[in-house]
Order: C-alpha cells, then structure tokens, then sequence
C-alpha cells in the first residue's frame, strides 16, 4: 500500500483509515478489511464487483424514471452506492452512517459531495432512523451495507430489522443487501429476509470470489421475462456502464 492517513473516531467506534494502491483508494476501519474502494481517476464509478452488484435493482425499474426516484444507504462505507445513486443516476439520495468520522473521511478522501437538495447523509444509528415514519414508503432502491470493523457478520439481520426495511419501500421499491463474513449464516439471514418480505420476493447472486452474496427482496414480487430483463439491461449497460447482462447468469429467485 502506497500510502496511509487515518482519522480519529469516537472512543466507541473504530479508527477510519484510508490506503491507496496503484490506482485504487480503499477505506479501512482500523483493520486490514476493506470498507470500500474508489477509482482515483473516477471517483463515481463502483469499482468493487459486490457494489456493482448492488445496483441489481434497476433491473426492475424503468430507465426513464429513475432519476425521479430516491435511493437510500444504510452504511456509507466509501460512500460508492451514494455517489453513484447522486451523481450517475441523478437521483434524490440518502445515506445514514452511525460513525461521523467515516462521514468525513469519505467528504475528504473519497469525494463525496456536500448535502445539498437532492443529497442527505444522516448521522445516526440506521436501527432507529429507518422507523421514522417520515422515511416509510418513500425508498425505491435501499442498499444495506452493515458491517463492523471486524467484518464478521451483519450489525443489523433479524427479522424485525429487515420487516422495518421493508416499510421504508415504495410499492416497486427493491432492497438489495450485502451478505459476507466469517461468522454469518447465509440460509439464517435468507429465512430472516422472506419472513418480512415473504420467500417469493427474494432473489440472490452467486457470491463473489471474495465471499460476498448480495441478496435482493421486492416490496412485492415479480417475474419479469428474461427477454424484459436482458433488454432492461441493455439499457444499463449503455447509460450507466454497469455489468448487468452479467447479473442475469449470476442470480436468480430463491424459490
């Protein structure tokens, strides 16, 4: 690694550190665990494949009406979801971080732009900001991203968790989550999603090479036909540069 900084946290949360290689920057939380990355040369592209992969939801939506719709983070990581959702897809954006300091090292490190009318990043405890009632039924793509600086397990996977998620989607919203770690189980948080959204909503990626399965729940599930959805992601890949085609051999409904 070519080159570290770090930043001090609250005495309860971990030491955000960044460090840079060739030209990739990662986000570190006092470990050797990569929290995120960042292309240096383009900052609002998503570099990690798992991230990419998170961005599945737009399979299900109409191309021409994402920009008037709102996407939600929980967890900013390096802040790839925000950016990409605020400044590639120009769509309204929220992420809520528990950890102020990682909030100002992504503002710093990773570029990530200032609040402004289409952009808010909330500090607080994404457990209890995701049951205000003013966030229900205004989310159309919700990433959920929520890791410790060990990297073991989700922060937040029970059903309770995932039944709140839920209420903050619009009918056609999608959830996207990202499952990785050492001590996680994969079928323990599946049954977790499907008892709040109900087992037909759900759909999952083979994971990466890296270990992490993204899982996908519908407010209400559908089946598109493939030809709907190959073409869907034609139109990705030419707006957004994203490899969707590639999604559609790797994930498939569970049930």
């Amino acid at each position: 690694m070519a080159k570290k900084d770090n930043a001090t946290p609250p005495s309860n949360l971990p030491e955000v550190n960044f460090s840079d290689y060739g030209d990739v920057r990662f986000l570190h939380l006092g470990t050797e665990w990569v929290q995120g990355s960042m292309l240096r040369d383009a900052p609002y592209d998503i570099e990690l494949e798992y991230v990419q992969r998170m961005m599945a939801g737009l399979l299900f939506l109409d191309a021409e009406t994402v920009a008037k719709k709102h996407a939600m983070q929980l967890g900013l990581g390096s802040a790839a979801l925000t950016k990409f959702c605020y400044k590639k897809l120009r769509m309204k954006t929220t992420a809520i971080e528990i950890n102020p300091q990682v909030v100002s090292a992504c503002r710093i490190w990773f570029k990530l732009p200032r609040d402004d009318a289409r952009l808010h990043v909330i500090e607080a405890d994404a457990a209890d900001e995701i049951k205000k009632t003013a966030h229900h039924g205004t989310v159309d793509l919700l990433h959920v991203d929520l890791y410790d600086h060990e990297a073991a397990a989700p922060v937040l996977d029970d059903a309770d968790f995932y039944a709140n998620c839920r209420d903050l989607l619009t009918e056609d919203g999608i959830m996207t989550v990202n499952l990785f770690g050492r001590d996680s189980s994969f079928e323990e948080s599946l049954t977790r999603m499907a008892e709040a959204f109900g087992p037909e909503s759900i759909w999952a990626f083979r994971p990466t090479r890296e270990g992490n399965t993204v899982v996908m729940a519908q407010f209400e599930p559908t089946r598109p036909e493939r030809a709907e959805l190959l073409q869907r992601a034609g139109v990705i890949e030419s707006r957004w540069d994203l490899p969707a085609k590639k999604w559609l051999r790797l994930f498939k409904p569970v049930v």
